[in-house]
């Protein structure tokens, strides 16, 4: 299933920051994170990822910082701030009203559908 673009773009936002509430991080494990907890239908690239982490970063949200891993490669990590704590506990009462407004539509549309099949009189869209 491939998500369309502007949801993803939309939900870049919150699931990074929950990632992040999560604890510190860098951009692999960020990736990885998301298609863990998507179960694989979201699956970011890193020129996805790098543009929301520096947004949020100059939004004061995260800070990051470089450390050498034990393989001695250098990596970025990024942590939650407090100001990126409350955006999230934001983000989270704003997608709870987008996901509870959706759920009701998606309820009353397969209430209409079970009742009304499409090939009698229309499509469901043409209803009002």
């Amino acid at each position: 299933m491939q998500i369309n673009k502007d949801l993803v773009a939309a939900s870049s936002t919150p699931i990074v920051l929950a990632i992040l509430a999560e604890g510190d991080s860098y951009g692999y494990a960020i990736l990885k994170r998301v298609r863990e907890l998507s179960g694989g239908r979201v699956e970011w690239t890193d020129g996805m990822l790098y543009p929301v982490l520096h947004r949020l970063e100059r939004h004061g949200y995260i800070e990051a910082r470089w450390e050498v891993s034990e393989s001695g490669r250098r990596r970025k990590y990024y942590r939650l701030t407090s100001a990126g704590r409350a955006q999230l506990v934001e983000e989270h009462r704003q997608w709870k009203a987008v996901e509870e407004t959706m759920r009701d539509l998606w309820s009353k549309m397969d209430t209409r559908l079970s009742t009304n099949h499409p090939t009698q009189g229309g499509t469901l869209l043409q209803e009002g």
